[in-house]
């Protein structure tokens, strides 16, 4: 093989690595930005069942604190609360709240309380519970999480945050008391945190927004 047959193949190699390697880039860029625009479509469907979007004009996917409150909300890490309100005024916040003793691990839960204490909504994000048994806090298998809609940290009284079994007024469900009993306690824990922090939570969103507004 002659020189410049081998620099002509090693040109060519070069060529074809460089163009490999944009093409990759190229495609991961545009996947990567899809995947996000999905996760966010994803979430603000999610936001807006929980909290209708006629009820609130702030973009409640991005109008967000970060907090931490391992006994409140279960996670030693940040949990985010999605805040909705209109012209301003405070109607909703949505917090992330973890049930850490589901029976397979941490159950991760979307939790929606309005400003009056009131729960709008509650959804299952993730969790590993049993399929056939513990999943039934899932929305699509069946309409338990609904028995959230409409309560408070007064109805029912505190005695009343428990499943049946416990004495309380929750539903647990066949051969799996442990799933259902996990997650009222978490949404028991958020309304509490609300409770204490409800203005701290709006004031903080709105000052971290008029900060970033006079940058």
């Amino acid at each position: 093989m002659t020189l410049k047959h081998m620099l002509t193949t090693s040109l060519l190699l070069g060529i074809f690595a460089i163009a490999g390697t944009s093409m990759v880039a190229l495609t991961y860029e545009g996947t990567e930005a899809r995947i996000i625009d999905n996760d966010y479509q994803a979430l603000l469907r999610t936001l807006h069942a929980l909290v209708p979007p006629d009820s609130h004009d702030n973009d409640i996917a991005t109008d967000t604190v970060t907090v931490t409150s391992k006994a409140l909300l279960g996670n030693k890490k940040p949990s985010t609360i999605y805040l909705a309100r209109l012209k301003g005024v405070p109607v909703a916040a949505v917090i992330t709240a973890i049930a850490p003793d589901g029976y397979n691990g941490a159950i991760k839960l979307l939790v929606a309380i309005r400003y009056d204490g009131s729960i709008s909504g509650v959804r299952v994000l993730n969790h590993r519970e049993t399929p056939g048994l513990g999943d039934g806090i899932e929305i699509e298998r069946s309409n338990w999480i609904m028995s959230f809609n409409g309560l408070s940290l007064n109805n029912p009284d505190e005695l009343g945050w428990r499943v049946k079994k416990d004495g309380g007024i929750f539903d647990q469900f066949t051969g799996a008391t442990v799933t259902p009993r996990a997650v009222v306690k978490a949404v028991h824990h958020a309304l509490i945190y609300f409770k204490q922090h409800r203005d701290q939570l709006f004031n903080a969103s709105a000052e971290a927004s008029a900060a970033a507004q006079s940058d």
